[in-house]
């Protein structure tokens, strides 16, 4: 389902005194109309793009609540549909799908693996203004989210971190150990926190972790990329050879792999810059 969510506006209201002022009753209104689409910076709302958040694996779009809700304050249209998870191929499908109902400029954001599918899905969209990485892979075509992760020393995320779990039609869904995520995932987190996150994680299928990614959209994109520091998932190191191989604008953090729930105004504020550079 999408989820559209839009900042509320107020209107005016103009008591009209005698006949003599029937007139501009009538104009007036409209005109009120009108400016109450502007944004609190003064712009029309149209001119903001419309946010689109992509959650990686072992999450759900909840793990953008606190960008949401800082990006709706400031006048954005959000949305954050679900990433199915299911492999790179038929996700960025799904997403690419999604994307063509959207209106007018987009900046479209991924973390994690969702920047596989950001990558993918953004390829011959017009509307896609802006690419935002957030803790994310980053490939070139033909890397696989297996080959990414060895490519740097570092990540805590190997078979051993990993419970697999047989599904539907063949499918084998891997899911991150509950005692392991606090350390590999959510290490600038709390434990009970961490231990609620792990509770809820959704899978991603085992073969997505094997399965190349196609031309990317960054080579034509401009794109913006948060880099945790403190990452043990995804190392620092993939992150900022993968971001400058995209030409990316890099803001570091000292942040784990879900930066963007223990640091959202900081992602926030690059995601808007990232709309602010949209034409």
């Amino acid at each position: 389902m999408k989820a559209a969510l839009k900042l509320s506006k107020t209107g005016t209201r103009f008591a009209v005194l005698g006949a003599a002022v029937a007139l501009a009753a009538a104009i007036v209104p409209a005109a009120a109309a009108s400016s109450a689409t502007g944004a609190r910076s003064g712009h029309p709302a149209a001119a903001k793009p419309t946010v689109v958040l992509v959650h990686g694996a072992w999450a759900d779009g909840s793990s953008w609540s606190g960008v949401v809700r800082d990006l709706q304050h400031d006048g954005y249209t959000v949305d954050v549909p679900p990433n199915p998870l299911r492999g790179v191929a038929s996700d960025s499908t799904y997403l690419a799908s999604y994307l063509a109902t959207v209106p007018g400029p987009i900046v479209l954001v991924g973390h994690s693996y969702g920047g596989f599918v950001i990558t993918n899905a953004a390829t011959g969209n017009a509307n896609v203004k802006a690419l935002v990485y957030v803790d994310a892979y980053v490939p070139a075509q033909g890397e696989t989210l297996n080959t990414l992760t060895a490519q740097f020393p570092g990540s805590q995320v190997g078979p051993d971190a990993l419970n697999f779990v047989p599904s539907a039609g063949g499918v084998v869904d891997a899911y991150i150990k509950p005692a392991l995520f606090h350390g590999i995932l959510a290490n600038d987190l709390s434990v009970k926190q961490s231990a609620e996150l792990a509770a809820t994680q959704r899978p991603l299928a085992a073969s997505a972790l094997g399965e190349e990614s196609g031309a990317p959209a960054w080579t034509s994109i401009p794109s913006w990329d948060v880099i945790g520091t403190a990452d043990h998932a995804l190392p620092p190191a993939a992150q900022q050879f993968m971001a400058k191989r995209a030409g990316a604008t890099i803001t570091k953090l000292n942040a784990s792999h879900l930066s963007m729930v223990s640091h959202p105004t900081q992602v926030t504020a690059v995601i808007e810059d990232a709309a602010h550079h949209t034409p």
